[in-house]
């Protein structure tokens, strides 16, 4: 008998080493191989004020917005209809995207997962509906992407994983 119950904790202490050895979805979403560790070739944290290829076009107190100069970049080979680059702090934070139309949602899918890994078709991914969102997670790098059907736009965010949640800071308690 405690041999049986010696061996059975023992199972039960290689499964949980296990878990914790391999890489769950449940905690990541969809995993990026190979992080970009910025956007565009901007790394996170970095200063925009000095770069001659943004404007400032926004300030809130801390948080800092910058638009291209020649109009946003097209991702991949889609052109979108806004981009916005955002500092906290003076270190650059997050972009911030919108577009509109289900072709251009289709390819803006299809580019995203072809530079940061295929979708986890699993139960519980929005993949269909009124309302559709994915997510990547590197080790740096979140990508979040929500397509509104009813309204036929959608939003994508590339955020520093250490800086993004500064926004929050900015959010009054008793706001929304």
């Amino acid at each position: 008998m405690r041999v049986a119950r010696h061996v059975h904790h023992i199972i039960i202490g290689i499964a949980c080493a296990m878990a914790l050895c391999v890489p769950s979805l449940v905690f990541g979403g969809n995993l990026i191989g190979d992080d970009p560790k910025g956007f565009d070739g901007i790394p996170w944290g970095s200063s925009l004020a000095e770069r001659e290829d943004l404007k400032l076009a926004d300030t809130a107190g801390d948080i800092k917005g910058y638009d291209r100069k020649e109009g946003p970049l097209p991702l991949g080979k889609t052109p979108v209809d806004y981009m916005r680059y955002l500092t906290i702090g003076d270190k650059f934070a997050r972009v911030t995207i919108r577009y509109h139309g289900k072709e251009t949602h289709t390819q803006l899918l299809a580019y995203l997962q072809s530079q940061y890994g295929q979708l986890d078709r699993t139960p519980g991914q929005m993949v269909r509906g009124l309302n559709q969102q994915f997510n990547w997670r590197g080790t740096d790098t979140e990508i979040n992407m929500t397509y509104e059907a009813q309204g036929d736009r959608g939003y994508i965010f590339f955020d520093s994983r250490v800086l993004s949640p500064r926004f929050n800071d900015n959010i009054a308690d008793n706001a929304y």
